[in-house]
């Protein structure tokens, strides 16, 4: 999954968002409960985010509320389902003194969210210039016939009781191939630190075309103009969380995937890494704390009914031997690292989310995509993708944030015509449905395994056709 969108990658996956989410006095639901108190103006520490993990019970959750109270932070969110707790403190000793407070003893790990100061921007409306929509343009899309998604409209274009969740830097539903088939009401934005906004147009984007990119992809409507998505006739929702500096912090990514499950979407996409880790690993520290936060969410989402699709990444990186990181943290000063293969690229990574690399026309691997034996569940068009962009336009972009979304719509596509299927009956059909591709036929060491199976292509190139027979 590439760092999708943040402006100096665009055309790869997204980077990480943090979730924060915080609740109000004793009484936590299991929806997330803004908090409106105050920040102490007098701390003397910068601003930071963190995520309290503790058991998911009520009365653990309210007693980890008190001991981030007690330590001078302020409760952002509360997943009590989840049993974690987003906070945010000026106290630069909070970590320690959470848990050395009356109620310390609920706490199971804590760990910052990112390694720079928040810095919250308040959300803007689209500034996008409005052009007039292109004369259709169905015929320049190689990767729908790659994916024998045309062949699959001839069957069915998707059902309307599908909603598909666009995790993203928000979507354009102006947009004339995007506006028929947008669900306002599913939408929803995180990037305030993690805490669900629902103020009519705060998931619309505001500094990247990637999500409305990523939107059209999936579902862009048959509807005599621009092009047709692969699951033209479904529903999509704007879950933004990616902020205007391109930044997917914890507390987003977190914030995204439980709305997207308790809003009833059946499939995800999350064409993005969370920041500011391009690999997460399970320590005692942060990182670990962040990773085992993240993964209750993911794993929540999919008990929920809901399966999420995400983007190898575009570092051309094998994730199934993992060595050095030399790009994170991200928000502040990158420093080389030896990591293994506990450390995880998320929410790519996590069990039962869907990792899609990315081909070319000619059903290569792309150079940029990642790759990995067992790691890559399979692949999909990314090189050179037309699709929607802000303000009625079109255009091409690369990278496997480009490839995720074609699974995506081919999952939507499998959850219309099987309503009854959950996650793992969609992801085990993804594997068995796909095309099995071979590795190259000039040898290339880093592809390994076998023709069903392999390092580049996973189970194979996904199928839009076999997805929609009985």
């Amino acid at each position: 999954m590439s760092r999708t969108f943040r402006p100096r990658r665009l055309a790869a996956g997204l980077s990480a968002a943090a979730l924060v989410c915080l609740s109000l006095g004793a009484a936590t639901t299991a929806n997330a409960t803004p908090n409106a108190a105050a920040l102490d103006d007098a701390a003397t520490g910068p601003l930071m985010n963190y995520v309290v993990n503790t058991k998911a019970t009520p009365g653990h959750v309210r007693k980890t509320e008190q001991a981030v109270k007690d330590a001078g932070g302020t409760v952002l969110v509360s997943y009590q389902q989840l049993g974690v707790v987003v906070a945010q403190s000026t106290n630069p000793a909070f970590r320690t003194d959470v848990r050395a407070t009356h109620n310390g003893r609920e706490v199971q790990s804590v760990g910052a969210t990112r390694t720079a100061a928040v810095s919250e921007g308040a959300g803007g409306q689209n500034g996008f210039t409005a052009t007039p929509a292109l004369d259709p343009r169905e015929g320049e899309q190689w990767d729908m016939v790659q994916i024998k998604a045309d062949q699959a409209h001839t069957v069915t274009d998707g059902s309307r009781s599908v909603l598909v969740g666009i995790n993203d830097s928000g979507v354009d539903d102006t947009h004339p191939d995007l506006a028929p088939n947008f669900d306002a009401a599913g939408s929803v934005s995180c990037v305030r630190n993690g805490v669900p906004d629902t103020t009519p147009g705060a998931w619309r984007p505001t500094s990247s075309s990637h999500g409305t990119h990523v939107a059209g992809t999936v579902a862009a409507a048959r509807n005599g103009v621009g092009i047709v998505g692969v699951a033209p006739g479904v529903r999509i929702a704007s879950v933004k969380v990616v902020n205007d500096d391109g930044f997917i912090y914890p507390e987003y990514s977190i914030c995204g995937i439980v709305w997207a499950a308790e809003h009833n979407m059946p499939v995800t996409n999350h064409s993005y890494f969370i920041d500011p880790f391009e690999f997460w690993c399970n320590d005692n520290g942060d990182q670990g704390a962040v990773q085992e936060a993240v993964r209750r969410a993911y794993a929540w989402a999919t008990d929920r009914g809901t399966l999420s699709v995400a983007a190898a990444g575009n570092a051309n990186y094998d994730l199934a031997n993992k060595t050095v990181d030399r790009n994170s943290p991200n928000d502040s000063t990158p420093v080389t690292r030896t990591i293994n293969n506990d450390c995880l690229d998320m929410p790519t990574e996590l069990p039962g989310v869907i990792t899609v690399a990315s081909t070319t026309q000619t059903r290569a691997r792309s150079g940029f995509s990642n790759f990995g034996l067992n790691r890559i569940d399979v692949a999909a068009p990314g090189s050179s993708i037309l699709s929607t962009l802000p303000g009625g336009r079109y255009g091409l972009s690369s990278g496997t944030s480009m490839a995720s979304p074609h699974v995506a719509g081919v999952a939507a596509l499998m959850k219309s015509t099987h309503p009854s299927w959950g996650p793992t009956d969609i992801e085990h059909a993804l594997h068995q449905q796909a095309d099995d591709t071979a590795c190259p036929t000039t040898p290339d060491p880093r592809c390994t395994g076998t023709t069903t199976e392999n390092s580049f292509f996973g189970e194979g190139i996904t199928d839009a056709l076999d997805a929609v027979t009985p």
